[in-house]
């Protein structure tokens, strides 16, 4: 299943594009108005998810890296042992995999991710976020979404 590395570099290309782009053209919290419920808003986040260790000095940006390079490491071994079958799961992994390595590209360049893409509702915004953190979003659904299905099918046994 390491053929579902495609995957996993279209991730990594579609969120460093996306990056470059929105640095390219926003200054840091500026606003730009998509939708009734979208802004495009640079933000930097030297943390984790939800800003977690973000007000750190420092120590956390070669933490996450480490934890990126281990959690690929083991993606990528897992994907090798995937039977042809398991096609969700390999498409979940590849997913987790694009996210976790564009998300560690942007600590090793610049010591922070990049984060753009705001969601709210009135004056509810959830943390801003990329195109890296959206396949790790899309991947745990799917492994979630498989985790379920394997287990109705071993209860039907």
């Amino acid at each position: 299943m390491i053929r579902w590395l495609w995957l996993s570099l279209i991730v990594v290309a579609l969120d460093q594009i996306s990056k470059q782009l929105v640095e390219s053209n926003l200054l840091v919290f500026e606003t730009l108005p998509l939708l009734s419920w979208l802004n495009l808003t640079l933000a930097y986040n030297e943390g984790a998810a939800f800003s977690f260790l973000s007000d750190q000095d420092g120590w956390q940006r070669w933490f996450f890296v480490a934890l990126a390079v281990t959690v690929s490491i083991v993606l990528v071994v897992w994907l090798s042992r995937l039977n042809r079958s398991e096609r969700l799961v390999a498409t979940a992994l590849s997913l987790l995999l694009g996210g976790a390595l564009g998300n560690m590209i942007d600590r090793l360049r610049f010591g922070h991710v990049v984060d753009f893409i705001d969601v709210y509702y009135r004056q509810w915004h959830w943390p801003a976020f990329n195109v890296a953190d959206s396949a790790i979003t899309v991947g745990v659904i799917l492994m979630l979404w498989d985790a379920a299905r394997s287990g109705k099918e071993n209860r039907k046994l």
